[in-house]
């Protein structure tokens, strides 16, 4: 199953819920930016990120938005492009 690249941001409405979204991330793809995190997910991972998601938002206050890179490879500069420091692909083992 192959793996796409998403960029994925959230702003939550509380203190308490934006650390448990940010820990949850944590678990599926690196941390570009406070709020924002790069995941390389298939589609099984995918639901299950949102599937974790769920119980911890506030519908009605909360956003979480997953905006597709394309397919996973280790050229992002294709995709994203940096002012300031360069963009650089971060790696990680995923401890499941």
């Amino acid at each position: 199953m192959s793996r796409t690249r998403y960029l994925v941001s959230y702003d939550i409405s509380h203190p308490k819920r934006l650390r448990r979204v940010a820990r949850t991330l944590e678990g599926f793809g690196v941390r570009l930016q406070y709020s924002v995190f790069e995941c390389p997910l298939d589609d099984m991972r995918m639901a299950m990120l949102k599937a974790a998601l769920q119980p911890i938002l506030k519908h009605d206050e909360d956003q979480v938005l997953f905006v597709s890179l394309g397919p996973n490879s280790n050229d992002a500069s294709l995709i994203i492009d940096a002012m300031g420091l360069p963009y650089t692909v971060r790696t990680r083992v995923t401890i499941i």
